[in-house]
C-alpha cells in the first residue's frame, strides 16, 4: 500500500510493523505536514464484523485518554474496504526489541520504565478502560527513553460481563494472566499481572513460563510458581523481587488491587531497594486440601478405633524418644551452666569498660552524613523517604529514637530516620514540532502549567512548538511553568519605497538597492532620463524584495541653430517647442491623471 493517499491527507510511506489484526505503516500528513503512524486493518477482516467492532473499540477506547505514556490517537476513517486508525508516530523502537538486543535491563531503568508504563495503566483503568494485551511489544520506548503504551486492539470498558471469550483467548500467552487463561473474569488487576510479567522480562531477559506450545505456557499461568527473579539475578535488590512476585500472583484478590498502589511501591523501592514495605496480605496463603466426608456413625466409631490403636502405639515411641531425651537434655544443662560460670568469671575479672553512647539530635542535618557517623559505632540505619514541600531533599526530618537517650555502641541499635525526597518532580515532556495547543495538553498530563510565547521561524510552520524552557526532558517541580515558544511562521519585512523622483536612473537603481528593494520595470524602455514617477509610490510600505517601475521624463536633443533662428518670433519658437514636446508626451503611460497624480506627488518635473 506504500505510496497510497488515504482520507485525501495521509501518504503512505512504508511499513513499519503489523499484528495479526492489522498492519501499521508511516505516513506524512500533508495537510499539518508531519509524521504518523497508520494502523491499517488487513484486508482478510474486512469483511469480518467482529474484527472490525475490535478494529472500532480500540479507535473509541484510545480516542478517550489523554496521557504523555499513550499512544495519541489523531483521527479514524475507512476508504472503501481500508478501515484505518491515525495514531501519533514514535520514533523509536518496542521494549521487546530492546530486551532482544540489550538483554536484561538495569533495574533502576527497568523501574522507571515500568512507573511510566503503571502510570498510562492507571490512566487508562480510571477512565474504565482495561487493555488486557499488556506486553513489551505494545510498549514503544523513544529517543529519549519515554515509555508509551499502544495497541488497544482487545481492550474493554470494564463491567460485570469482561470476561475473556471461550474458545478464543485473546492475548499473548506468555504475558496474560491466569484468568485469561481459564476464560474467566478479566479486570484491572489483569493488566497489573502482565505488567509483572513483563518486568519480569526487563530485569532477568527472560519470561518466567515458556513451553513448546501456547497451551502449556497457558497451564503455567495456571498451576506452576515461577522461580524468583533474585534467584536468577542475585545482584536484584530484594525490594524489586517482592514487588515482581506480589504483581504475579495467581489469585487476583492477592495481588496489587490498584496500579496507583503498585506505582506507590514502585517509586518507593527507588530510594529504598531493600524492601520490607510490600505488603504481604495472603500472598503465601494455605492451598486449598480435600478431605473425605464422615457420613455415618459407622464410618465414625472406625475412625475412632483407629485414631486409639495410633495413639498408642505413638505413646510407646514417645516414651523411648523421651527417654533419650532426658539423657541429651541433662549433658546440654551441664554444659550451659559450665559456660555460663566462665562468662561470669570473665567479666567480673574484666569489669565494662564499654561507655553508653548519648543520641543527637539529627533532625535537619545531611542523611548521609549521620548514616556514615552512627553506622561506624554499630547502629543499624533504616531510612523512610517523606515527600516535602519546604525541606531539601536529603535532609533528615524525624527520628524514631529521642536525642538524649542512651545507648551502648556496638548493640547494634535499630534506628530509624524519616528523611525528605524533596518536592515531587516531573519530567518535562517532548513537544517541539508539535501544535501549540497539543503541547499545551501534554504539560497538564504532566501536572505543569505551561505560557505561550510566539516568534518568527524560518523552518518550523505557524502554530508548532519551536523549544520549551526548561528543556524536554529536565526534571522540574510539579506545578513549574513551562515556557512554550510557538512559531509565528517566517517574518516578513516591510520596507518604506524612497522617493525616486528627481532620480536618473542609476541614483534610483542604487536608493532602491539601498533598500533592498530591485528596480523593475523602466518606461519607456530603454531611454535615458530623470524619474517622474513610480509605482509603488514614494513611502509606501512594501515586502523586502519587491520591484519598482519608474517612468523616466526623455532627455531631449535640441537641433543645431544658428543666432537668427533663436531670435525668430516668439509665435513660431512656441510652434517648434510644441511640436517637439509632442513626442514625449505620447510616450506616457496610458494611465489616468488622478491615479499618475496619486501614484507620483511630484508633477511639476
Amino acid at each position: 500500500m506504500e505510496g497510497q493517499i488515504l482520507g485525501n491527507r495521509y501518504l503512505l510511506l512504508e511499513k513499519i510493523g503489523g499484528g495479526g489484526m492489522a498492519v501499521v505503516y508511516k505516513a506524512k500528513c500533508t495537510l499539518l505536514n508531519r509524521f504518523v503512524a497508520i494502523k491499517v486493518l488487513r484486508s482478510e477482516f474486512t469483511n469480518d464484523e467482529e474484527f472490525v467492532k475490535r478494529f472500532k473499540v480500540e479507535a473509541q477506547a484510545v480516542a478517550s485518554l489523554s496521557h504523555p505514556n499513550v499512544v495519541s490517537i489523531y483521527d479514524v476513517g475507512h476508504q472503501e474496504d481500508i478501515h484505518y486508525i491515525v495514531m501519533e508516530y514514535v520514533d523509536g523502537m518496542t521494549l521487546k526489541e530492546f530486551i532482544n538486543k540489550h538483554g536484561a535491563i538495569d533495574w533502576q531503568d527497568a523501574i522507571k520504565i515500568t512507573i511510566q508504563i503503571c502510570s498510562a495503566i492507571e490512566h487508562a483503568h480510571k477512565n474504565n478502560i482495561v487493555h488486557r494485551d499488556i506486553k513489551p511489544h505494545n510498549i514503544l520506548l523513544t529517543k529519549e527513553g519515554i515509555a508509551k503504551v499502544t495497541d488497544f486492539g482487545i481492550a474493554r470498558a470494564v463491567t460485570s460481563s469482561t470476561i475473556t471469550m471461550v474458545g478464543s483467548t485473546i492475548g499473548s500467552v506468555h504475558y496474560f494472566s491466569p484468568e485469561q487463561a481459564r476464560g474467566g473474569f478479566i479486570d484491572e488487576k489483569s493488566d497489573l499481572y502482565s505488567l509483572g510479567i513483563a518486568l519480569y522480562e526487563m530485569v532477568t531477559g527472560k519470561v518466567p513460563f515458556d513451553g513448546d506450545t501456547p497451551v502449556s505456557v497457558a497451564l503455567k499461568h495456571i498451576q506452576e510458581i515461577p522461580v524468583e527473579p533474585h534467584k536468577l539475578v542475585p545482584s536484584l535488590p530484594y525490594g524489586v523481587n517482592e514487588i515482581i512476585m506480589k504483581a504475579i500472583q495467581k489469585e487476583q484478590n492477592v495481588r496489587y488491587q490498584s496500579a496507583t498502589s503498585m506505582i506507590n511501591d514502585l517509586n518507593r523501592v527507588l530510594v529504598q531497594p531493600q524492601g520490607g514495605f510490600v505488603g504481604r496480605d495472603n500472598i503465601n496463603g494455605q492451598s486449598t486440601i480435600r478431605m473425605k466426608p464422615v457420613n455415618s456413625s459407622r464410618g465414625l466409631n472406625e475412625s475412632r478405633s483407629n485414631e486409639y490403636s495410633n495413639k498408642q502405639n505413638e505413646l510407646k515411641k514417645e516414651k523411648k524418644k523421651t527417654n533419650v531425651a532426658y539423657w541429651l537434655a541433662g549433658i546440654t544443662s551441664v554444659a550451659v551452666i559450665i559456660f555460663v560460670v566462665i562468662m561470669a568469671i570473665s567479666l567480673l575479672t574484666k569489669g565494662d569498660n564499654t561507655e553508653p553512647y548519648k543520641l543527637d539530635n539529627y533532625v535537619g542535618r545531611e542523611y548521609e552524613a549521620v548514616k556514615a557517623e552512627l553506622e561506624g559505632k554499630g547502629f543499624k540505619i533504616t531510612p523512610t523517604w517523606q515527600e516535602s514541600e519546604t525541606i531539601a531533599k536529603g535532609m533528615i526530618i524525624d527520628q524514631s529514637i529521642p536525642p538524649g537517650t542512651d545507648y551502648k555502641s556496638g548493640n547494634y541499635t535499630s534506628l530509624e530516620l524519616t528523611v525528605s525526597s524533596g518536592r515531587r518532580m516531573s519530567k518535562v515532556p517532548e513537544v517541539k514540532d508539535r501544535e501549540y495547543r497539543e503541547a499545551q495538553k501534554e504539560m497538564e498530563s504532566s501536572n505543569l502549567k505551561s505560557r505561550i510565547e510566539k516568534e518568527f521561524n524560518d523552518d518550523i510552520e505557524a502554530d508548532y512548538v519551536i523549544r520549551t524552557e526548561p528543556a524536554a526532558g529536565e526534571e522540574v517541580d510539579e506545578g513549574t511553568e513551562v515556557i512554550i515558544y510557538v512559531s509565528k511562521g517566517k517574518e516578513t519585512k516591510r520596507i518604506k519605497v524612497p522617493n525616486l523622483v528627481g532620480k536618473n536612473e542609476e541614483e534610483a537603481q542604487k536608493a532602491l538597492a539601498d533598500n533592498k528593494l530591485q528596480l523593475g520595470t523602466i518606461i519607456p524602455a530603454g531611454a535615458k532620463g530623470i524619474v517622474n514617477k513610480q509605482l509603488p509610490a514614494a513611502y509606501s510600505e512594501v515586502e523586502e524584495g519587491e520591484t519598482v517601475t519608474i517612468w523616466l521624463t526623455v532627455e531631449q536633443q535640441s537641433p543645431a541653430t544658428d543666432t537668427s533662428q533663436q531670435s525668430q518670433p516668439s509665435d513660431n519658437s512656441s510652434g517648434k517647442d510644441t511640436e517637439t514636446q509632442g513626442p514625449a508626451d505620447t510616450s506616457q503611460p496610458s494611465l489616468p491623471v488622478d491615479n499618475q497624480n496619486k501614484n507620483t506627488g511630484n508633477e511639476g518635473n
